[in-house]
């Protein structure tokens, strides 16, 4: 390795600064909850109405991650401000599930998503790890929701999502499930419930291990029966959530995961597979012209949307400092990607990451016309995931 993000205080002051950009200007103390809807660049509150159940969780579990590496001091508050707002107003008790966005403190969209739950999930475990109060009862209640209203024994998978009433649609979809898989992970190491880490093991064993296309990549869509559906909004390829095509930083993501399933259970596939998907990622979604992780691609590598999300190379850091443990080869890449973000996606300035740039590597202007959902979690996680590999310790997600 030869670039500077080998050295573990770089990286707790990578972390320190996505925490820095977001704190105070985010603590709403007019409706509660976060104001994430910020320009990238400059800061700028361009909506300070709408919130998003995403974001929120993200906020929340980044805030934790900051106070578990040592602060600063107010990342603590900061989590726990956030998770009282979670369930006092994203939280509807009479239905029982999470509304999906918020105007205020009221409701905008009451959709159930998997998506959505699984990062609840994942915030309350982090809070849980961070000690924070009531947070365990939390954990619980948003497993079980999470547990009893989308998991599907018969397939071991997650629907994706219902309307407010709990009727689903019949749409599935791996990233929920992804995610889903990330969320039992933390809670695992949060609470020692092994129920957790099974859950985790069998999402991981029925969607990724044995590889359903040629080209070693997950498929995003499928029919409510698990079949691929490779025709799945073939005509929106801009879609936010599910654009058609392989997303090689879903690739990596789940390299990431599977080498953390791998540290935890004794089932050789993972870590193989782990290294697969790696491979099949960079070798059918890195552009060797301009560097960065192309967002879609069709099986063969052709781009669908040609540009860069920051969120996909933070991906990829993290897969790569795990698989670098055994595999020099892999901090190669390591490096690769770190130089390519530090070129291309981080803001001079704070060190908040951009969102995307052109495939030539030229920042996008965002649109800031709704609520935003990343306010540094992949950086951030995986900035965490890399310290641990580095100082040769058991990586976690909390």
């Amino acid at each position: 390795m030869s670039t500077i993000f080998c050295d573990p205080w770089v990286l707790r002051q990578g972390i320190r600064s996505v925490l820095w950009f977001h704190y105070p200007d985010c603590l709403d103390h007019r409706f509660g909850g976060y104001r994430l809807n910020r320009d990238a660049c400059d800061g700028h509150v361009y909506d300070d109405r709408h919130k998003h159940l995403v974001g929120t969780c993200r906020m929340i579990y980044t805030f934790c991650v900051g106070a578990r590496i040592g602060g600063p001091d107010w990342c603590r508050s900061a989590a726990a401000h956030g998770l009282a707002f979670l369930f006092d107003a994203f939280w509807d008790a009479d239905r029982e599930g999470f509304d999906w966005t918020l105007e205020g403190a009221d409701t905008a969209d009451a959709t159930r998503y998997c998506y959505g739950h699984a990062f609840a999930v994942l915030a309350c475990a982090a809070a849980t790890e961070l000690d924070l109060p009531g947070a365990a009862d939390r954990l619980e209640q948003a497993s079980r929701v999470l547990d009893e209203r989308f998991f599907e024994p018969d397939y071991g998978l997650y629907r994706a999502e219902a309307d407010a009433d709990w009727c689903f649609a019949e749409y599935r979809g791996q990233n929920a499930n992804m995610h889903a898989c990330e969320a039992h992970l933390a809670a695992f190491d949060a609470t020692g419930d092994a129920d957790h880490l099974d859950r985790a093991y069998a999402v991981a064993d029925a969607l990724v291990r044995d590889p359903p296309t040629d080209s070693g990549l997950v498929p995003e869509h499928y029919t409510a029966e698990w079949e691929l559906d490779f025709g799945y909004n073939r005509d929106e390829p801009r879609h936010q959530f599910r654009p058609p095509g392989f997303q090689p930083g879903h690739a990596v993501e789940w390299a990431k995961l599977l080498c953390l399933l791998a540290d935890r259970r004794e089932e050789n596939w993972l870590a193989e597979r782990a290294r697969g998907l790696f491979e099949a990622a960079v070798e059918i979604g890195w552009d060797d012209d301009y560097g960065g992780f192309f967002y879609t691609v069709e099986a063969d590598g052709t781009p669908i949307v040609p540009e860069k999300y920051g969120w996909a190379v933070a991906e990829g850091i993290g897969a790569a400092a795990l698989l670098g443990r055994e595999d020099g080869a892999s901090l190669d890449y390591y490096d690769r990607f770190w130089e390519y973000a530090r070129t291309h996606l981080i803001e001079p300035r704070y060190g908040t990451w951009y969102e995307k740039v052109t495939r030539e590597g030229e920042r996008i202007a965002p649109a800031n016309d709704g609520p935003r959902v990343e306010p540094g979690y992949h950086p951030v996680t995986n900035a965490r995931l890399a310290m641990a590999a580095l100082r040769g310790e058991r990586p976690r997600l909390v």
